[in-house]
């Protein structure tokens, strides 16, 4: 009976009135139960918290929320990394070529590195083992004996195209003159020298960008010319130079004065070298000088 009796007092109603505060005039009211401001109350406080769900969920207010970090925040994070590990490849692969540039141009020696290995050092991809880490004597031998023969020689290199067709460029005479000097890298003479009438105009052999355009004091005034298929042409000892790194040039252009600059110098005169892939090229091989 007590439990009835309390059962029967939860479904009582009663009044609810809004008074005026000061004249205590009713200004409304209306009637309600005790269950029905409970299951009022309970709807209420499930909307509110479905609500305050929604809004972290679906709006940026969840990023004010302390301890809450942004879903997208690690893939963000990801590709920033993947974009500047790319970036730093790229940098290192290009301070390797112009180094490269440079041992051509002061005629360095060429450690065993190269682009290629730049870019798997920086990746760390570790080297798997091929057919050449098992090479047999004979067989050293016999590669031994074709690069020494075709050390200097195109064919095989990026002058033959991927159809396997010679794609033998034409150059252009970069001096008219006599050859004094050939040739040799058994004495590291990588190039030819050339003499010509005082103030001759030097040009380019074939059309490139300016990698180089300085002065030391051993090869004196020097420009350097990339040209396509990894072809750098090189010419020391100028008086001056006409243009400057990054100019566009075309095959026949003036590019430089003859002239006797650099301590290594004997007198007036150019001293010409082409390369291609880091290896030095015999001028006359591909160049007509008559």
């Amino acid at each position: 009976m007590k439990g009835k009796g309390f059962f029967n007092n939860f479904k009582s109603k009663f009044k609810i009135v809004i008074l005026h505060p000061e004249t205590y005039e009713e200004k409304g009211g209306f009637n309600m139960s005790k269950m029905r401001l409970t299951i009022f109350m309970v709807i209420s406080v499930i909307l509110i918290i479905l609500g305050t769900a929604v809004l972290i969920v679906f709006t940026p207010i969840r990023e004010l929320i302390p301890g809450y970090t942004d879903v997208t925040l690690n893939r963000r994070v990801y590709e920033m990394e993947c974009r500047a590990d790319s970036i730093e490849n790229v940098l290192v692969q290009k301070d390797q070529y112009i180094k490269n540039i440079r041992r051509i141009i002061f005629d360095d020696e060429f450690p065993d590195d190269s682009l290629a290995a730049v870019a798997l050092i920086n990746k760390g991809v570790k080297k798997v083992p091929t057919v050449d880490d098992f090479k047999s004597e004979q067989d050293s031998l016999f590669r031994l004996q074709f690069e020494a023969e075709s050390q200097y020689n195109l064919f095989g290199s990026a002058f033959v195209s991927s159809n396997g067709r010679n794609n033998i460029p034409t150059f252009f005479t970069p001096l008219e003159g006599l050859i004094t000097n050939r040739f040799n890298p058994n004495s590291k003479h990588f190039g030819i020298d050339m003499v010509s009438k005082s103030d001759a105009v030097i040009k380019a052999v074939a059309d490139g960008t300016v990698v180089f355009s300085d002065w030391s004091v051993e090869k004196g005034y020097v420009i350097g010319i990339q040209h396509a298929g990894n072809i750098i042409s090189i010419y020391k000892h100028n008086s001056s130079l006409l243009h400057n790194e990054g100019d566009v040039i075309h095959a026949g252009d003036a590019i430089a004065i003859i002239g006797g600059s650099g301590s290594m110098s004997t007198g007036p005169h150019l001293h010409f070298e082409l390369w291609c892939n880091g290896k030095a090229l015999n001028p006359e091989d591909y160049i007509s000088f008559e």
